[in-house]
């Protein structure tokens, strides 16, 4: 079968400058609804049973929301870490706001600079793998995640399933917020990745927002062994995680996966260059 053109071009480092307040907008059916947040955090709590005096690190956190309610919950250690300039100064303030004990830092996840063997349980939820360029953009996110857990530390990585994906494409879809917003998205489907145009579009003052981005899925065996490949044991998979209960087309964020998996103890960590 002849292969599909893609039409819909990306920049590789789309996702240095897109995740701002549009973006808070745009997707807070998922990433500003509280009882959303609340059921991924019970899944959090009950896969990786944490201690309240754990160190907990939030790689790729965005604005702090599974932070903020983890910290509500009594996790004394949280620490943020995320690329955006926007949304770390959104967490730092609602942390300030809240009165959340949380450490917020912006840098980029494959290389934070924080020191090795620092934390209990390394958390990249929501979707945040795949978005480099290539698969060893993912690869160097997992080693670093590696790098700052203590012998014995969890990892949980909460992405898009990728058979799910390929199973409900949508190659177009829309949603209002408010009266004002209509939010379009035309999306392509190529191999393992998904390249989408979204508009973001005002009745009363026009285009908002005309920006592109892709985001590459994994599938179940395929995530169960790029989690190995970073040197952990004890992988599992869960390949039935929804967090949202009502119908629509959420996109990437509705039917996900969760993989987890242990760092050995006895181990070395050694840093990847």
């Amino acid at each position: 079968m002849k292969e599909r053109q893609m039409t819909i071009r990306v920049d590789p480092e789309w996702w240095k400058d897109i995740f701002d307040d549009v973006y808070l907008l745009t997707d807070a059916r998922s990433v500003c609804n509280q009882a959303v947040t609340e059921r991924e955090v019970d899944i959090i709590c009950k896969i990786l049973t944490p201690h309240r005096e754990d160190r907990i690190l939030d790689l790729c956190g965005g604005h702090g929301r599974h932070s903020l309610e983890l910290s509500a919950r009594g996790y004394k250690h949280c620490t943020l870490v995320d690329y955006s300039e926007y949304l770390t100064g959104h967490a730092q303030r609602q942390a300030q706001q809240l009165n959340r004990p949380i450490q917020v830092l912006r840098a980029d996840a494959r290389d934070t600079g924080l020191s090795p063997e620092t934390f209990q349980h390394v958390l990249i939820m929501g979707n945040s793998l795949g978005y480099c360029s290539t698969a060893d953009g993912d690869r160097q996110i997992l080693a670093e995640a590696y790098r700052l857990l203590k012998a014995g530390g969890d990892l949980l990585v909460d992405v898009a399933n990728g058979d799910a994906v390929v199973r409900s494409f949508n190659p177009n879809a829309w949603h209002e917020i408010g009266d004002d917003i209509i939010v379009c998205r035309e999306r392509e489907l190529h191999e393992s990745c998904v390249h989408t145009r979204e508009l973001v579009i005002s009745r009363k003052s026009g285009l908002i927002r005309d920006k592109t981005y892709s985001i590459r899925f994994y599938r179940p065996d395929a995530l169960a062994a790029l989690i190995r490949e970073a040197g952990f044991d004890g992988v599992q998979i869960i390949t039935d995680f929804r967090p949202h209960w009502k119908k629509g087309d959420f996109g990437c964020m509705e039917n996900r996966m969760l993989g987890t998996g242990t760092k050995p103890r006895g181990k070395t960590t050694i840093r990847n260059k």
